[in-house]
């Protein structure tokens, strides 16, 4: 009897191990998936105040959404890096990359506004470093999800595209079709060549017709540009809404 009891003790507590292990683990994706669902939710935000940009105020909303940017940052990044640094994060990849595919979307969409440049993974990376403990392996973007963030912002710049056309900004958005455009042909390069792309190659798609999107609607303005002048503010007689008078609509 005592030896079928040691024996018994001798299974069990090697399982006992596991079941605390994944235990911890599962509690652990709870958390981080909470993370980045704030994440996501927050960076959103950022990027609807980022279309709320004309013209007229450019600055005053690109500054508010820096800042709003930051707090993502600050309050919710931080959670994530706290949970994830020092750990084998790959693992748990699947739990987070959402939230940080939208915050890499935010972050880039704010830049190009604000600078007309792509921000890169490194320079992401170094605003992480920060919120890392120095004892510990950092946590850092990895090159599948900055990429699968690329792609959405894609989408992105073509909405603010089509918005900067009805508001007669042509040149900044012919602007933005060649960025998008030069993206497009970068990651055509750069896909084929990746191991876990399945992701990747349903947005190359979809960035595709984002491209497309913005080529017709900046080619429409110069084909068809008389019935475009009134909304691109010009004066010249060739428009067919010129000279009507208000009562004429």
């Amino acid at each position: 009897m005592c030896s079928m009891t040691a024996s018994e003790s001798s299974i069990k507590d090697p399982f006992a191990k596991y079941a605390e292990y994944l235990n911890n683990l599962n509690e652990k994706r709870e958390r981080i998936v909470k993370a980045s669902r704030d994440i996501t939710m927050n960076s959103k935000k950022v990027i609807f105040q980022v279309h709320r940009m004309s013209k007229h105020n450019r600055d005053e909303v690109l500054d508010k959404a820096q800042k709003d940017l930051a707090n993502v940052t600050q309050q919710y990044v931080s959670k994530l890096v706290k949970e994830l640094q020092g750990t084998d994060f790959w693992k748990l990849r699947r739990a987070y990359s959402p939230g940080i595919q939208e915050y890499v979307e935010a972050a880039t969409f704010c830049n190009f506004c604000r600078n007309g440049t792509l921000l890169n993974l490194d320079e992401m990376n170094a605003t992480l470093l920060p919120l890392n403990d120095p004892a510990l392996e950092p946590l850092q973007i990895n090159v599948l999800d900055y990429l699968l963030g690329l792609a959405d912002l894609t989408g992105e710049l073509m909405r603010m595209a089509i918005g900067r056309i009805s508001d007669g900004e042509l040149d900044y958005a012919e602007k933005i079709c060649r960025f998008v455009r030069e993206i497009y042909r970068d990651l055509t390069l750069i896909v084929p060549h990746m191991d876990d792309s399945s992701d990747m190659k349903q947005k190359m798609d979809t960035m595709l017709q984002s491209v497309i999107k913005i080529e017709n609607a900046c080619f429409s303005v110069h084909v068809r540009g008389s019935e475009y002048m009134p909304m691109l503010g010009s004066s010249e007689p060739g428009s067919f809404l010129l000279g009507m008078a208000d009562n004429d609509f």
